[in-house]
């Protein structure tokens, strides 16, 4: 794991070399065009061998500017409720598969427009909206949520399938009255793993629920499909989609969200100060707390290109963040040469849940958005002051 962990360094050092990374402004996401497109190359082969349908999961990426470049590719997305699910019409014109822990009557009468599949959560709402959603979208498809009562994520955080957790149906509370309601299945029980942790829960899927299967059009596998990770196994990906096609006439949907830019994007931060306290602290002009949240609720700690584990390398830092907030820290890392102020760091796979989950604490301004493109840098947005205000205005 180490060797294809460091492969995967020496690949981000070239998407991301620092004769562009030296020009940007910080602090900036910037995204690789031509990473998105190999990652979408490698799903589309998926969808060419097994005859799935892969979507991108809009709550982990969204950056309509390179929305024409997946659509290439992918049959469509998944939304998490209105505006994603509007947002998916509009900007990606494809499929638009939404689902919601609950859904409000007001906004499920405007994401049925906007959806082609709408897949609820519970069967009470289930049964108190499927035939108004029907009525004003006679085409939109119908799906449940269901809970295989298995996963293998170890962080709760993460595992919708951990005990008394509030996503899919029981399957004792799933029952054959409810099948003329629906065209599928939802299920989703993967954070970042491999197909073989899909094969154990598909085996779950089938000891609840398999009865069910026979009688609908299709199933989705969900999310927290590693395929475009180094050492993926993509070969029994394809055999256990085509096991489900075949063995119950089944259309397979996969809605990955890290799969699609894995390893697409950087965070370009700037050192701005370096503080002695122990231990030498490198405060940046980025924040955990605000710009990578998941490095504190996961946690865990990013990658930076040219930086190892403390005290490997000659000089180690602890790298802080820029708002208030005590436990704003990064990480501590190792340097080949002491940091100096004014120094630029480049934190990698940034392209996921990151700016997704950006928050205007401290009044801290957000990173700009770029796209590396054919080696030119496109700024697609920068923010400012007004659109602090506007938030709470």
């Amino acid at each position: 794991m180490l060797d294809l962990a460091k492969n995967a360094l020496l690949t981000v050092r070239q998407d991301f070399p620092e004769s562009i990374t030296n020009t940007v402004s910080t602090p900036c996401y910037l995204i690789s065009e031509q990473v998105i497109r190999r990652n979408c190359r490698v799903l589309l082969d998926i969808q060419k061998k097994t005859g799935a349908k892969i979507l991108l999961a809009l709550k982990a990426f969204f950056l309509p500017d390179v929305f024409p470049v997946i659509r290439e590719y992918l049959c469509g997305v998944c939304a998490s409720g209105l505006f994603e699910a509007r947002a998916g019409k509009e900007f990606f014109g494809k499929e638009v598969h939404t689902f919601s822990p609950a859904y409000k009557k007001i906004e499920i009468e405007k994401i049925a427009t906007y959806s082609t599949t709408l897949i609820f959560n519970s069967i009470h709402q289930l049964k108190t909206f499927v035939k108004l959603v029907k009525n004003i979208n006679p085409h939109l498809q119908i799906g449940l949520r269901i809970n295989p009562l298995y996963s293998e994520i170890e962080h709760k955080l993460y595992d919708p399938c951990q005990k008394s957790s509030r996503f899919g149906v029981l399957p004792q509370h799933f029952s054959q009255d409810i099948i003329p309601l629906l065209d599928g299945l939802h299920f989703h029980a993967l954070c970042e793993q491999n197909s073989d942790v899909l094969s154990r829960v598909i085996k779950a899927v089938e000891h609840h629920f398999g009865q069910y299967l026979p009688y609908l059009k299709w199933i989705n596998l969900g999310g927290g499909h590693h395929i475009t990770r180094i050492g993926y196994d993509k070969d029994l990906l394809c055999e256990l989609i085509i096991y489900l096609q075949q063995k119950y006439n089944l259309q397979v949907y996969l809605e990955p969200g890290e799969a699609v830019v894995l390893n697409a994007g950087v965070l370009v931060s700037e050192v701005v100060d370096i503080v002695e306290n122990d231990v030498s602290i490198a405060i940046l002009d980025t924040s955990a707390e605000n710009h990578m949240p998941d490095v504190l609720a996961m946690p865990y700690r990013p990658q930076i290109i040219g930086a190892e584990e403390p005290f490997i390398l000659p000089y180690t830092y602890r790298l802080g963040g820029i708002t208030c907030l005590a436990g704003d820290i990064i990480g501590d890392y190792s340097f080949h040469y002491p940091l100096k102020i004014g120094q630029k760091l480049v934190f990698t796979d940034m392209a996921l849940y990151s700016f997704v989950k950006n928050t205007w604490f401290n009044g801290l301004n957000l990173p700009a958005l770029a796209i590396l493109r054919e080696n030119e840098v496109k700024i697609v947005r920068k923010f400012s002051y007004d659109d602090f205000i506007q938030k709470y205005t």
